[in-house]
């Protein structure tokens, strides 16, 4: 399971370095975010060009990963930035068309890995089309901004829906590794749903790459190792993929049942 973590916490990049976790990095998008997402229940990042640097210096294992802005007409001189400040693998998100993911495509021009973030309906409608290009080296859904989109409820709604079996069935005809969402601490019981309900759906979509949730972080006890709860997640994840279609079929209708009062 290929994790990523965004930060600009020297100290938890570092940390996180340790406990194993695959991708670290910064959440640079800017352009149209704050518009877009405000009054909306999402984080939108601070994270600064200059924290860069002392992310990168303090990652001994993990690839540095960069969540670029749209695109736009500098695209071209962000991705050379980025690049030549060390990122190995650069994240193109809000994107509508097959011609926007070809363009990134050809700004990195095999430099460093491409990660396409599917999360308007536009970019979810023409996703048969976008897991075939070349030069891609993963895909991930992203719930919250394709649920606006899509104008549903929540980004659960979507995780649950048949729609979403649909995408990841496209995706699993590809060669590209593909996941969705993040994923919480087994035993944080603030969570709206279950942690480990959620981890059975990676499995069930056949995805094998996650984000870390900024709450798997934040809400830890302070005495608490941030690598036991990595390998903790990582075993419980093993577990779900080796379960029978039946246990995760049954694990998926549960995450249903829960959700079903909640749907508008």
């Amino acid at each position: 399971m290929l994790l990523t973590l965004f930060t600009n916490s020297s100290e938890l990049a570092e940390e996180a370095d340790e406990a194993g976790i695959d991708r670290i990095g910064l959440d640079l998008e800017h352009i149209g975010k704050h518009d877009r997402q405000e009054g909306l229940s999402t984080w939108i990042s601070d994270h600064q060009l200059s924290d860069l640097p002392d992310i990168k210096k303090r990652l001994k294992n993990a690839q540095l990963f960069i969540r670029t802005n749209p695109m736009h007409a500098g695209m071209k001189d962000e991705i050379d930035r980025l690049i030549d400040l060390g990122a190995g693998a650069l994240m193109l998100p809000y994107f509508h068309s097959v011609q926007e993911a070809e363009r990134f495509i050809e700004c990195v021009a095999g430099r460093v890995d491409v990660s396409l973030l599917v999360e308007t309906a536009a970019a979810a409608v023409r996703l048969p089309r976008i897991a075939r290009l070349a030069g891609v080296h993963d895909i991930h859904i992203g719930l919250n901004d394709l649920h606006h989109s899509l104008g549903l409820s929540s980004h659960f709604e979507l995780l649950q829906s048949r729609f979403m079996q649909h995408l990841t069935a496209e995706l699993q005809e590809t060669e590209h590794l593909f996941g969705f969402g993040g994923i919480g601490r087994l035993d944080d019981e603030s969570l709206p749903v279950p942690a480990d309900l959620v981890y059975a759906q990676y499995a069930f979509h056949g995805a094998r790459s996650a984000l870390v949730s900024r709450v798997f972080t934040a809400r830890r006890a302070p005495d608490s190792n941030l690598k036991e709860e990595v390998l903790r997640a990582r075993k419980r994840l093993k577990y779900w993929f080796q379960s029978d279609p039946e246990t995760l079929a049954s694990a998926h209708q549960q995450l249903c049942r829960l959700l079903e009062p909640r749907r508008l």
